[in-house]
Parts: structure tokens; sequence; C-alpha cells
């Protein structure tokens, strides 16, 4: 840039316009000579360096899994000048900042051709590095002209306040007419030694059409009048659109399950709860995966695909209990399908069954011990029964139902009424 404007004050003859040799220069503010021995001339100044946008995160990340240098990410620069026009007589550094102004309009790209001879001018040992201590002697200033993008230059506006807070900084004596300029993009690049793929023996290439699953809605399989409420071995249907695929997963719970073919079509996934491993009582988070088949040889191998959406069912718990059990005891044992995890929340209800008409029936709640039962050195994880305590429990025949985490166990009806589970409390 210093060099285009020198140029251009030669061409256009500002020395006999002057009256005076015009200089340009690129020192830092506080060092030009000012006042009485002033002479004319353009000081070109770099004050400032940010990073462009643009390349911030080109060519990362320069590093593999191993830590081996892979690429040589460049660093994208843009750089911020001050242009400032200096002249002790009327008018000089006004003349000399429109023509610099105007030429930089005129020239709003630097070529390859310009930087090349610009820099064939500089002394050999400050274009190579020479100049430098010995570690930074690799960078080559003369690399600016074959940089894969041209150096832009744009006016950059600086209002009165930005200028005289820069001038105060530079504790230059004198504040001289000043205006700014960008140079976009400057790329520093590395030439340390990287590790190189080798090449391709055999390119695949696939071509598919998005097509990501979507669920509506996971019901039981069960046709009315059949209680709609899921149970382990209840069938599901997953309902929805985009469903079907080469390669289909479902995860239901921590459960990942793999549906037979012909239980699958686009709009809809059957799955057989008897055949999950794995299921807990409660809310299930559910959700299909479509695995790509890529690679050599046919049909490929499978690649993480396409993801529906989340969508939930509640698992009810189905439970067994004893015909009867003693009030002197104290203690009911309830067995659970399908098995009860020690973190879960579980809670046993008792309803009388039968009360009179005119007689509120009596109702009773108990939680499950500490740990649901499972000792702490124990290396269990889930049980199928559970010891229950109870006391103050009237002597009758009970309606049994639990709670698992919010999911409550199922109630089977008789001549429209609840009629079992059921146990008998004796005195």
């Amino acid at each position: 840039m210093k060099d285009l404007l020198n140029n251009g004050v030669i061409a256009n003859d500002l020395a006999s316009l002057t009256g005076n040799p015009v200089k340009v220069t690129s020192k830092p503010p506080d060092v030009v000579l000012s006042g009485q021995q002033e002479e004319p001339g353009l000081n070109l100044y770099l004050y400032h360096l940010t990073p462009n946008q643009g390349w911030r995160n080109a060519g990362l990340p320069s590093h593999n899994q191993n830590g081996s240098r892979v690429s040589n990410a460049p660093l994208g620069l843009d750089l911020h000048y001050l242009l400032m026009a200096y002249g002790r007589d009327e008018y000089q550094a006004e003349i000399l900042m429109g023509y610099a102004m105007q030429l930089l309009h005129d020239t709003p790209v630097l070529t390859r051709a310009a930087i090349r001879a610009s820099l064939s001018a500089i002394p050999s040992q400050q274009v190579s590095g020479g100049m430098l201590p010995a570690a930074f002697q690799a960078l080559v200033a003369a690399d600016l002209a074959e940089q894969i993008e041209l150096v832009k230059i744009t006016p950059e506006t600086l209002t009165i306040e930005e200028l005289s807070k820069l001038w105060s900084a530079f504790q230059a004596n004198h504040f001289r007419l000043t205006t700014g300029y960008q140079a976009s993009v400057v790329l520093i690049e590395g030439q340390k030694s990287t590790r190189a793929a080798l090449p391709v023996l055999k390119s695949n290439l696939y071509v598919m059409p998005l097509k990501r699953p979507l669920i509506d809605e996971v019901v039981s399989a069960a046709l009315p009048p059949s209680d709609p409420r899921i149970t382990a071995t209840s069938t599901v249907l997953i309902k929805g659109s985009g469903l079907q695929n080469d390669v289909v997963l479902v995860q239901a719970g921590s459960a990942t399950v793999t549906p037979a073919g012909s239980n699958i079509t686009d709009s809809q996934i059957s799955i057989d709860l008897n055949t999950v491993a794995g299921l807990r009582a409660g809310v299930q988070a559910t959700q299909v995966f479509h695995q790509l088949l890529l690679g050599d040889p046919p049909p490929g191998t499978p690649h993480r695909g396409f993801e529906s959406n989340v969508a939930a069912f509640v698992l009810h718990p189905t439970i067994s209990v004893p015909a009867s059990a003693s009030v002197a005891t104290g203690t009911i044992n309830v067995g659970f399908t399908p098995a009860v995890g020690k973190s879960q929340k579980v809670k046993l209800f008792l309803y009388q069954r039968n009360a009179p008409a005119n007689v509120q029936a009596r109702a009773y709640s108990f939680s499950a011990p500490r740990d649901n039962g499972i000792p702490a050195n124990s290396p269990n994880t889930e049980v199928n029964s559970i010891n229950f305590s109870f006391s103050n429990v009237v002597a009758g025949e009970y309606l049994v139902y639990v709670q698992v985490d919010g999911a409550e166990s199922l109630l089977n009806l008789a001549a429209g009424q609840f009629d079992s589970p059921r146990t008998t409390i004796t005195a």
C-alpha cells in the first residue's frame, strides 16, 4: 500500500503541486516530524489487527484425535490502517489526502503482480525473514502474492471521538488530517510437516432422499373393549410416518430392539414387549433410528443415519398378591412384572372391597422399604417382589394395586366393578 501511494505521488507530480518533495512513510505518528520543520507527506500506519470472520474457523481442526498435525490452518487477519497527511503550508495536507484517497478508491484490490513488484524492491533479507530471529526466519513475506484470496482495500469510517482517542494514545504532538482504511484479508499459514492420508483407493457415492422418521403416538395393539393401558405383556404400535427403512432400530427406555421386517410399515411398527429385556414400569421414552447401509461388500455395513422425534408411553406394572395376609405378621408380599429397580419409587394401596353403600370404603397406602428391600451391599439392582409392612389395617377384603414411578398397576373388572387383584386381611 505504501508503494502504491508512492507511485501515485510520482505519477501525479504532487511535488510540483505542493512546491516541495513529498514523502510517503509508514512510521508511528509520534516519530513523524511536525511543526515548523514539517515536510509535506503521507504516513500510512498499521494501528490495529483483527481476526477475519470469514477465515476464523477455516481448516480446523488442524490435529487429529491422536494429536498428529493434519493441516496448517491459515490465520486470517484484517489490517486496520490510519492514513495521515502532513504539510506546514496551506492546503498541502488537504491536497495530498485528496489524491491519496482517490488513488486507493481507484485501486480497491492489490493484484498479485503489484505485490510481487513491490516486494522485489525490498532488500532480500527482509523478504526472506533473514532480519528476524532464527526461530522466525521461515516466515516469508513474498507468500502474500500467492495466497488464495486477494487483499482488498476498503475505507473505514472513524468518528472524531475515535480519532481523538487514537491520537491521544499515540502521544503525538499535533493532530493531523486522518482517515481509516482496512486491508482484508492477509493469510498467514505455517509450513510445519503434516500427516497426509493415502489417496482414496475406491470411492462409494450414495444418493438417497432425506427421509426422517416421525412418531405420532405409541399405543397398545389391543382393540376395544380391552384395556388400552400397556403392560410388559402388551404389543405396542408405534404410529407415524416414514418409519420404514433398510435397517430400523427402536429404543424404548434403556432397551434397543430390532423389529422384524414383517412388523414394519411406513406408518406403523409393531413390537411385542415380551421380547424386550430391561424395561421398567413408568414412563418410557421411545425413538426410531434408521441406519444406512454403506461400504463394501454390498449391501454394506450399518452406519448412523436418521433419528425420529421422541415419544413416550406409560408401562403399567402387573402384580400378584397372596390370598390373605395377617395383621399379626404385618407384611404382605407383592410380586411385580416387570421387575422393580432399586431406585424406583413404589407405593402399595389397599382399598376396601364391597363396602356397605352407606359407609365410606376404607383405604390405606404404604411405601416400599428403603431401596425396595435390596441390601446396600447387594450386587442386585432389581427385585421381582417386595415385602410391604402395614399396620392399623381393619380386617376385611381389599383390592390391591401399586404405583411404580407414578404408573399404576391394573385392576381387573367383573360385572362392571373392580374385582382383582385382592387379598383378605385377617385379624
